[in-house]
């Protein structure tokens, strides 16, 4: 359900709205508009949780000065664009406790789900390369069991299984734990 605005909306003007909003409901400002994104099914929480913890036990067992999230804070695209991945890694400084955005993503996961497959795979996959950090986004296909790794400058290679290398930032996962168990 997009809410309706007679202009574009900011970033910052989306997070002010945002964290004044009493219920928290996912959203995400694209174009300058706010799209509510539509309940989850229950597949899509479990591989998102997986990736999620594939991604932070492999940045733990590196030992790299990076933080694996799960969805909540926003990624900022451009002006009017600020997308919520549903997993991330960021390298370096730590964002504020409070900050509702990360500016550094260095991998970026959504998990496809029937109503978000187009705009993961066409719209999110240009703008988060329009981000200098952003090296790699994986989509993850619940369904298929299959994630599809786009890298800068790179071929997108589907793996249905096997060891996934991401480096930069030096991180070693398997196909098989960002999607979790069946």
């Amino acid at each position: 359900m997009n809410v309706a605005l007679h202009r574009a909306m900011t970033v910052e003007e989306y997070l002010a709205w945002s964290e004044g909003q009493g219920e928290r409901r996912r959203t995400e400002l694209i174009n300058g508009q706010v799209v509510t994104m539509p309940a989850e099914r229950v597949l899509h929480s479990r591989v998102k949780g997986s990736a999620f913890l594939a991604l932070r036990r492999a940045v733990e067992v590196a030992g790299l000065p990076c933080e694996a999230l799960t969805d909540g804070p926003a990624v900022r695209i451009d002006e009017h664009t600020a997308y919520e991945p549903d997993a991330l890694v960021y390298c370096g400084a730590k964002p504020a406790p409070d900050s509702m955005l990360i500016v550094n993503p260095v991998i970026v996961v959504e998990v496809l789900s029937p109503s978000t497959r187009h705009s993961d795979t066409s719209a999110k996959l240009i703008g988060y390369f329009k981000l200098p950090s952003v090296i790699h986004y994986l989509v993850l296909d619940p369904d298929a069991r299959t994630v599809t790794h786009h890298v800068r400058n790179g071929v997108p290679t589907l793996l249905n299984g096997g060891p996934l290398r991401l480096h930069p930032p030096g991180i070693d996962v398997t196909v098989e734990d960002l999607l979790g168990p069946l």
